[in-house]
């Protein structure tokens, strides 16, 4: 009994081996195949600002995660750099959005692209360089209006 579970021991430990050994080279593959080397940051914290509701007298509420995607990870510190005026751009477009904008699908892919758009802008007119690649929205909680 006892030579039957070390062995089981033995065999799982060496599929365990294996399975790992083979996802790291199915990890180098895929690396060298793309040829990019992406790098993630968000902005730190949170967005939390409001915008127009579809009555004047009342504001609605919005929480965003902004994750950027970068095309190379050397430009990180030249986000946390530009950090503060990042954060102030996504607050302005967001502001200037209505309830229906800030509600829809559509809108909200359009506040994406509308924010992806200054970042680049922004950021190619500071370091010379279009740093980041893309932007996601990891969380989106919205209230009121």
């Amino acid at each position: 009994m006892q030579s039957s579970l070390r062995t089981l021991t033995v065999f799982s430990t060496f599929v365990l081996l294996m399975l790992s050994m083979q996802g790291s080279q199915l990890v180098a593959q895929e690396s060298e195949g793309a040829g990019t080397n992406y790098a993630y940051i968000a902005l730190d914290p949170d967005i939390i600002t409001n915008y127009a509701g579809d009555n004047s007298k009342k504001l609605g509420y919005l929480r965003l995660t902004i994750e950027m995607m970068l095309d190379e990870p050397n430009y990180i510190g030249d986000i946390e750099h530009h950090m503060p005026l990042l954060r102030a751009v996504a607050i302005e477009v967001i502001g200037a959005k209505n309830e229906q904008q800030v509600k829809s699908l559509t809108g909200r892919e359009e506040l994406r692209r509308e924010i992806l758009k200054r970042f680049r802008d922004i950021l190619t007119k500071e370091t010379g360089a279009e740093v980041v690649k893309d932007i996601i929205f990891t969380k989106y909680l919205r209230q009121g209006g």
